[in-house]
Formats: structure tokens, sequence, C-alpha cells
């Protein structure tokens, strides 16, 4: 694993025209502030369209008539794109432009109803949602891809509904995985309360998961306001295979849209591990 860093060429500038601690820590904070605003600025002009659920075309399965003459397939997997708290699928869409560009063409995306109250309820739509994409395509696993609170729904799918079976990787960005304390007085939604440290269902997903056979990839940001501790961002648990990485110099809105971030997500889904069915080379994740 190697740290993410994104690189900022207004830095050396700025040094020589502000003392260290404000051209270091809190320049890199005002920054990523207004990268944040910026995101959500343009996240509130494309929310409508991300409303209603995508159309999906129906799709041959990925076989031959003649099983002798068929010739070897690509085994990458569909990727399920699954947004956060209060979002819809708009969210991912620089993501999918990058996953596309770069040879991941069956891309999905699940809207999760804004009024749902329940992690658990929506890990069975989202195990619902993917039985239907491998039957639909032929294939017998899906990657997933969960910001923020997507990433929670889809590690509860995993690790409490048997959906290991069905998910080769997962990749989560900026998700509570042990919790976050930020905004108390968001108590009031029970999904909130859900993803506070020491709540139900985070201690759910702290029982033992032997022999699940996903692999966790966690984003965490150094900047990432929505998560008190930071660390919680971090998928730390005996029984799961996990890798997590730190990004720095950007935030939690930042995280689905910033290429450096897409650039550790391909390189996260493209990794050979031991048990896929894919090429018999791979290497470790390095994102740069």
């Amino acid at each position: 694993m190697k740290v993410t860093s994104v690189a900022d060429p207004l830095l050396p500038f700025c040094q020589r025209l502000l003392p260290g601690r404000i051209a270091g820590v809190s320049l890199g904070l005002l920054k990523a502030t207004a990268l944040e605003l910026a995101i959500l600025a343009g996240h509130v002009l494309l929310y409508p369209s991300g409303i209603v659920q995508e159309r999906r075309a129906a799709e041959t399965p990925l076989t031959a008539p003649d099983a002798a003459a068929q010739l070897p397939v690509e085994a990458k997997p569909p990727v399920v794109l699954l947004h956060g708290f209060i979002d819809n699928r708009s969210v991912f869409v620089l993501l999918r432009r990058n996953l596309a560009q770069h040879g991941r063409h069956r891309v999905e995306s699940l809207n999760y109803s804004p009024l749902t109250c329940d992690i658990r309820c929506a890990a069975e739509l989202l195990g619902r949602h993917i039985e239907e994409i491998c039957e639909r395509t032929g294939s017998e696993r899906v990657d997933v891809v969960g910001h923020s609170l997507g990433g929670l729904i889809a590690r509860y799918y995993v690790q409490r509904l048997g959906g290991d079976a069905r998910v080769r990787t997962l990749v989560t960005l900026g998700t509570p995985h042990a919790g976050t304390r930020f905004a108390p007085l968001a108590n009031a939604h029970p999904i909130v309360r859900q993803m506070r440290p020491g709540s139900e269902l985070i201690e759910e997903l702290s029982r033992p998961a032997p022999g699940c056979r996903t692999y966790f990839v966690g984003f965490w940001s150094d900047l990432d306001h929505l998560m008190d501790p930071l660390e919680s961002a971090c998928v730390e648990h005996p029984d799961l295979r996990a890798e997590n990485v730190r990004v720095s110099g950007i935030g939690h809105l930042a995280l689905p849209v910033h290429p450096a971030v897409a650039s550790g997500i391909r390189q996260a889904l493209d990794t050979v591990r031991p048990g896929d069915p894919s090429a018999a080379q791979g290497g470790g994740l390095t994102v740069a």
C-alpha cells in the first residue's frame, strides 16, 4: 500500500507568501474545504439527474454456443456503485466515466430511498440487486464501490447476509466502519444512530466473520470532516482480508470524484489476489 496524496501546484508559491503553519496544514484545509464546496455546488446541479433509477439494457451472458470453441473472456466482474446518505447515483458521474475509459463497461448504480431508516433493509435491497445483475450478465461475482453510508450497507450485506459469495472486492470511500461521532444533533435519524460508535449495527459488524471471501479496500482521508475519529473509515477486523489506503488533501465529498482516488479504485479492482479466477500474475495496490 502506498499513501495517496493530492498534489497542490500552488503550494510552493503560497509557502513564500504565508507563514509555515498557514501554508502547510491550514492552507491544505482551506483548499480542501474550497474543493468540497465546489463539488457540493456541482452535485446539487447534478442531483436531479440521478433521482430516477438508471435504465438497464438486457445483456447476453458471457457464454458461447460451442463450449469447446469458446475463447477466454476477460474475468472482470460488473461493478456496482452505491451512494451515501441523502444522495443518489449522480455522485458517481465522473467515476463511472473514468472506469469506462479504462475498460470497465459493465458499471451499474443502485439508488436506495432517502427515506430508508435501516441499514439492514438497504443491505437486503442491495443483495436482490446484485442477484439480478448476476442473473442478467452471467457473472458469478461483482465488485462493489460504496461511498460513505453506501460502503457500510455493502459491508453488512457481505458480512452478515452471505454476500461474500457474490462480492469479490468491496471498495469503501469514507465509510464509518467503526462509527462516527460527527453531528450529534443528527441522532434524530435512525440511520445516523446506526452509524454511531457502539451502536447495535456497528457491534454486529465487529462479530466474527470466519471464511469471508470478499477482499476489502478502505479509502480514508486525513481531511474527512464527517469521520470522527478519522481512522473510523479504516476496515479493522481480524477475520477480514482488508487494505486501508490513506488519502491526503481532500475531503469527504471529493473521494468519489477526485482522479487520484479513481486511479486507486481501478487498481484495487484490477489487482489479482489469491482465489481470483483471472490471470495468474498480479501485484499489490500502489496508488500515487
